[in-house]
C-alpha cells in the first residue's frame, strides 16, 4: 500500500512547494477547493449506493463514527482542561450572541451532498463503475489544491515555532485522539493502524471522509466523515460555553477548524488574544491530517 500512499501524498508535497503572491488567483484556488469537495463527497454518496447489503453497511458507519467520537471526544476532553490549568491563559469574553444556526449552515449543505448522491445512486438506473476510479483523479487535484492553500495561508515557521500555546495544543489534540482511537479500535476489533488512522482526521471532515473512503472504502468514509462532521457541531456549541474559563479546550476541541471555520467564533467569543493561538494550532492539524491518515492506513 506505500507506493499507493506516495501516490495521493505527492500531489499535496507539489502544492505545498507552488508560492503564489496573486490575491485573485488564490481566491480562485479557494472556490475551486470548495467546488471539488462538494463534488467528491456526491461521490462518496454513490460509492454507499454501491455497497452491497446497504442497510448494514450503514448501520456499521454509524457505530464506527459513534464509538470513535465518543473515545476520542472523551481523551481530548479530559486532557486539554489540564492544559488550560498549567498554561493559564486568559480571554477577552465577548457577550456578543453568536449565530450557531448560522455557523452550521455549511456543514449541513455537505451533509445533504452526500445525502443527495446516495439517493441518486439507489434511485437512478446508472452504473456505478465510474465512481472510484472518478473519485481518485478528482482527490488528487484536491490535494494539489490543498497543498498550495496551506502554503500560502500566511503562517511562516518562525511564527509557529514561537507561539507555544498553540503548538502544545495541536500536541494535545493528536496525542489524545491518538489514545482515543487506539481504545476505539480496540472496542470494535479493527486494526490498530485503521483506529489511529481514524482519528487524525482532526476534525477536517471533508478530507478526512474522503481520505479514508479512498484508501478503506465507503465505509470507513462514510464513518469518517460523520466522525469529524459531528466534533465540528459540537465544538461550534462548545466553544462559546467554555472559551471564558477553558480557552485551550474550546480551542484545541475545533481541531483543524480552528483555522478555518471556528475561527470567527473563538474570536467572536474569546476575544483577539485567542487567535494566534487557534491560527497556530489548526494550521498544524490541518498540515498534518492528510500526512498522518496516509501513513497510517499504509502500515
Amino acid at each position: 500500500m506505500l507506493p499507493g500512499m506516495l501516490y495521493i501524498f505527492i500531489p499535496l508535497v507539489v502544492g505545498y512547494l507552488i508560492p503564489i503572491k496573486s490575491p485573485t488567483l488564490l481566491d480562485k484556488i479557494n472556490r475551486s477547493t470548495s467546488h471539488l469537495v462538494f463534488v467528491i463527497l456526491g461521490l462518496m454518496g454513490l460509492s454507499l449506493a454501491g455497497l452491497d447489503d446497504l442497510s448494514s453497511n450503514l448501520n456499521q458507519i454509524l457505530l464506527f463514527a459513534v464509538t470513535f467520537f465518543l473515545c476520542i471526544g472523551s481523551m481530548n476532553l479530559l486532557a486539554l482542561p489540564l492544559l488550560d490549568l498549567l498554561m493559564k491563559t486568559k480571554t477577552e469574553q465577548h457577550k456578543r450572541d453568536i449565530p450557531l444556526s448560522a455557523m452550521a449552515k455549511e456543514s449541513v449543505k455537505l451533509v445533504f451532498v452526500v445525502v443527495g448522491g446516495l439517493i441518486a445512486g439507489l434511485v437512478l438506473p446508472i452504473s456505478l463503475e465510474w465512481v472510484d476510479p472518478a473519485s481518485e483523479g478528482i482527490l488528487l487535484i484536491l490535494l494539489l489544491l490543498i497543498g498550495i492553500q496551506l502554503r500560502n495561508s500566511g503562517m511562516t515557521l518562525k511564527q509557529i515555532v514561537l507561539n507555544k500555546k498553540g503548538l502544545s495544543v495541536a500536541l494535545t489534540i493528536i496525542v489524545t485522539s491518538w489514545g482515543g482511537g487506539l481504545v476505539a479500535a480496540w472496542f470494535l476489533d479493527l486494526p490498530y493502524n485503521y483506529g489511529l488512522a481514524m482519528a487524525s482526521g482532526f476534525g477536517w471532515y471533508s478530507l478526512a471522509g474522503i481520505l479514508m473512503g479512498d484508501a478503506l472504502g465507503p465505509v470507513y468514509g462514510g464513518a469518517s466523515f460523520l466522525l469529524e462532521l459531528a466534533r465540528e457541531l459540537v465544538a461550534i456549541m462548545l466553544i462559546p460555553l467554555l472559551i471564558g474559563r477553558y480557552p485551550l479546550t474550546a480551542i484545541g476541541y475545533g481541531g483543524a477548524t480552528s483555522m478555518d471555520f471556528t475561527l470567527p467564533i473563538i474570536q467572536t467569543a474569546g476575544g483577539i488574544r485567542c487567535v494566534p493561538i487557534a491560527i497556530v494550532s489548526g494550521f498544524i492539524l490541518s498540515l498534518l491530517v492528510p500526512i498522518l491518515m496516509l501513513f497510517f492506513v499504509a502500515l
